[in-house]
């Protein structure tokens, strides 16, 4: 399959704002001031919407930033603060949800303990249900995350230990294609939405995502940026590569169905058996490394693979409900 490599973009724009922090934010930075007091002042009050886009717009300041923003801003002490406001409150809201499991060893329970989480399913109901413009607007909001896929976590490398340190590259080297820039997971994912006639763009959907999308970006965002955060994050890596390679086939035969591009189907069918290796390298050898050289960390490994199946449990709950779709139709 031939593909055309795209190069480094700085088309972002800010999204449209929802609520009194977003838009004191957005207006500051794109004027450019040096004093955002005012928009510190707003944090501790900004809830929900407003509250999850402001810290999205904040980590995007980490990784490709915006059209109208000054690089310069990436590292502005009142932002960071900010960010940490944010940060705080949402690391707290997801504690708040978790219950360290009792007497299971992460090595010898992990995979069990993940069936037995296992909630409702967007990809069963694509597999089987659902019509081209709900798949079309899962893959939109989607994107919010795959057009970035595995730069969360690229963060982790020089946080870890040797041997953990080393299995993660393998797996990353994976994501990034190997060293051919036409077969990076994110490049995959964007042919695919191209092919099928959908805007491409990096950051392009972000409107169009929910308060849970803009959650599952933030938490993976804040699990890589801070070092302390390191057993959160990888523990969230080894629940997500977990469950991943039976939705990837159940994704890439519903989309056949409803007769998608074949590069869209191309990014699903490239998971089903790349992450069902990727599952055992990022449970038994990254995790499995990190607990053997730091095992106090493992609690907040339990508490990342938590978060990652709870928020997107809640995604799929959100985006049932928008298609009224019963949740027993798809357990």
């Amino acid at each position: 399959m031939a593909s055309a490599v795209v190069g480094y973009s700085r088309d972002m724009h800010l999204p449209t704002a929802r609520g009194p922090l977003t838009e004191e934010l957005f207006a500051a930075l794109r004027s450019g001031s040096e004093d955002f007091f005012t928009v510190l002042a707003t944090a501790p009050t900004a809830t929900g919407d407003d509250a999850a886009l402001a810290l999205w717009a904040l980590h995007e300041l980490q990784y490709r930033g915006f059209a109208e923003v000054d690089d310069a801003l990436e590292w502005e002490p009142q932002l960071l603060r900010v960010r940490s406001v944010l940060e705080r409150d949402l690391e707290a809201r997801l504690r708040s949800r978790f219950t360290p499991p009792q007497g299971l060893s992460f090595a010898e329970d992990f995979f069990g303990w993940v069936d037995e989480q296992d909630g409702v399913s967007l990809a069963r109901h694509v597999h089987r249900d659902a019509d081209r413009e709900q798949v079309e607007e899962l893959l939109r909001v989607r994107s919010v995350y795959h057009l970035k896929e595995a730069d969360p976590v690229a963060w982790l490398v020089p946080r870890l230990g040797v041997r953990a340190k080393a299995a993660l590259v393998e797996l990353q080297y994976d994501e990034y294609g190997g060293g051919d820039p036409n077969r990076l997971h994110h490049h995959l994912f964007e042919l695919g939405l191209a092919a099928s006639g959908l805007d491409a763009s990096y950051g392009a959907h972000v409107d169009l995502a929910p308060l849970e999308v803009l959650e599952q970006n933030n938490a993976l965002s804040m699990l890589g940026l801070h070092r302390r955060l390191r057993g959160a994050a990888l523990g969230h890596l080894a629940a997500f590569e977990a469950t991943s390679s039976l939705p990837s086939r159940r994704m890439a035969q519903g989309l056949e169905r409803l007769g998608f591009a074949p590069e869209m189907v191309a990014y699903y069918a490239e998971h089903v058996e790349a992450d069902a290796v990727h599952e055992q390298l990022a449970v038994r050898t990254i995790v499995g490394a990190l607990l053997e050289e730091e095992p106090e960390l493992e609690e907040d490994v339990w508490f990342g693979a938590f978060t990652c199946l709870d928020l997107e449990d809640r995604f799929a709950r959100t985006m049932l409900a928008r298609w009224g779709v019963g949740e027993e139709q798809v357990a």
